[in-house]
């Protein structure tokens, strides 16, 4: 839906649905409307994630609501959008599940029209749907339910009385679904038996619908009031009414994972970070994106790209982490058009992940270590393959890189010149939610992908929540945490992204929660 109200105005405003907050149910249009704004406008419910698809100079303007805290009114939101639209500016206005299913996106669409500029409305995922399917709650069941009613719990409260028919609802057939509705459960509840409901209908509360924290509460609609003040549930939750809730014994997938319930804390650069926290995210964690750490350019970026040009005299070019690849290639496809010009040198890297980013551009890995994917192990692979005597080599590393790699070749009689492709620096202005929500929340793992993340996250001054263990990736990264004092819980035997996601796996399924 569209307005065409003033056609040749530069200003827009998308009125988007951001989805119950798994990114992976975040629509493709409305990450594209994320990605292109002059202007974010989000809510309570989005999740925080989404703001960094953003481009950096997008500007970020928190409006959130929730009960009994407003950041900025409804009319104060509705001129804000306006304003910012007959600017001319790209507004992507970001609201959780839908934007007009009980989202006032109607609302702030119809001010928009009013104003004559223009705007475009983007559906999202409902948590309606969403959030019920996640708890094992199909909304309608072919043994169940042919029917869905959804309505609100929280109607606008200068209302002198209710527009909801209870009379009609509580008799109607199939599922209801209401949203907004945990701190007028005692009334709702009572309105459906008042009106000839049965009490032993099967009901669910699902809070926090598709995120790693997500909680579901089940009982019937005469003991669901009883059950919230006796457990302290709380709101954001969708409230499922129907049989189809018996479906969860056998349709629990989600809370059925094996890391479901563990909070784990992932700490790589913010480019990194997205394997780690997909893997723990799909067998169940919460994931808390913390980056200590961010990769700059080298110091001296005219003697790096000075070597890159030339690569092909050497006879082997060595690559020890990812973002070597990425910062030497950068290089290399600003002075060369045509990857042949790589020459005969081969390659060799650290451990799987390095060799992955290789393999991304097409070309072969000649040496790789077969199990230990450290500098000590390339060392070794390395004294296998071959008689290193006067043969050259082009290390791709970072500023602050032990120097195994240098004295190990050196020492069986290789040229080994240094490439510093990047430097390490701390990571202090991405990661302030998620210090906040860590200090908070707490967690039960804080992961470390190389010394480098843990010294970082060190000189943050944070302390480890209380029984929050410690995984480390590797030796080195193990060597460096003990030489702080602490002892990891767990080193992954396999020493690459998927071997510590499998010693974590292999960790919690020893211990009880």
């Amino acid at each position: 839906m569209a307005s065409t109200r003033n056609p040749t105005s530069t200003g827009i405003c998308y009125l988007v649905g951001a989805g119950p907050g798994d990114p992976g149910l975040l629509t493709i249009k409305a990450k594209e409307c994320i990605e292109t704004a002059d202007v974010l406008v989000y809510d309570y419910l989005c999740n925080p994630e989404f703001l960094r698809y953003a481009k950096p100079e997008c500007e970020r303007i928190y409006v959130g609501k929730k009960a009994g805290d407003h950041a900025l009114p409804q009319d104060k939101i509705n001129e804000l959008i306006v304003r910012l639209t007959g600017e001319g500016k790209k507004v992507t206005r970001l609201k959780g599940g839908d934007p007009v299913l009980f989202g006032r996106g109607a609302e702030e669409a119809a001010e928009l029209a009013q104003a004559g500029v223009r705007f475009e409305i983007v559906p999202g995922i409902t948590s309606a749907i969403a959030a019920p399917a996640y708890a094992g709650i199909p909304v309608t069941h072919r043994d169940h339910a042919s029917q869905l009613t959804i309505f609100t719990g929280h109607e606008d409260p200068s209302k002198e009385e209710t527009s909801l028919d209870y009379a009609s609802l509580a008799q109607a057939r199939g599922t209801k679904v209401f949203l907004m509705g945990v701190e007028r459960m005692a009334e709702i509840t009572a309105q459906f038996l008042k009106h000839g409901a049965s009490a032993d209908t099967p009901m669910a509360l699902v809070r926090w619908g598709t995120h790693g924290c997500q909680q579901t509460l089940v009982a019937t609609l005469g003991t669901m009031a009883k059950k919230v003040e006796e457990t302290g549930f709380k709101a954001p939750a969708v409230a499922v009414l129907g049989d189809v809730v018996t479906e969860r014994k056998r349709l629990n997938w989600f809370e059925s994972r094996p890391l479901f319930g563990r909070r784990i804390v992932v700490t790589r650069t913010r480019q990194q970070i997205g394997k780690l926290s997909r893997l723990l995210s799909e067998l169940g964690a919460d994931v808390i994106e913390l980056p200590t750490i961010r990769i700059a350019p080298p110091k001296d970026l005219m003697a790096f790209g000075a070597l890159v040009q030339d690569c092909h005299t050497y006879d082997w070019i060595v690559f020890t982490s990812p973002n070597g690849v990425d910062a030497f290639f950068a290089m290399f496809d600003k002075l060369y058009s045509d990857s042949r010009s790589l020459g005969g040198a081969r390659i060799a890297c650290i451990g799987p992940g390095t060799a992955e980013k290789v393999r991304a551009r097409h070309l072969a890995v000649d040496l790789m270590p077969e199990k230990e994917f450290v500098a000590e192990g390339l060392i070794k692979a390395f004294g296998k393959h071959q008689n290193m005597e006067n043969v050259t080599v082009l290390w791709v590393k970072a500023a602050e890189t032990r120097e195994v790699i240098s004295k190990g070749l050196t020492k069986m009689g290789a040229i080994v010149d240094e490439a510093i492709a990047y430097q390490t620096l701390p990571e202090r202005e991405d990661n302030l939610e998620a210090l906040a929500r860590l200090k908070k929340e707490g967690a039960d793992m804080i992961t470390f992908t190389s010394a480098s993340t843990f010294e970082h996250f060190q000189d943050l001054g944070v302390k480890l929540p209380t029984e929050c263990r410690i995984a480390s990736i590797g030796p080195v990264t193990s060597a460096a945490i003990r030489e702080k004092g602490l002892e990891p819980d767990l080193t992954a035997s396999v020493h690459s992204i998927p071997g510590l996601v499998d010693a974590i796996s292999a960790y919690f399924k020893k211990t009880k929660k």
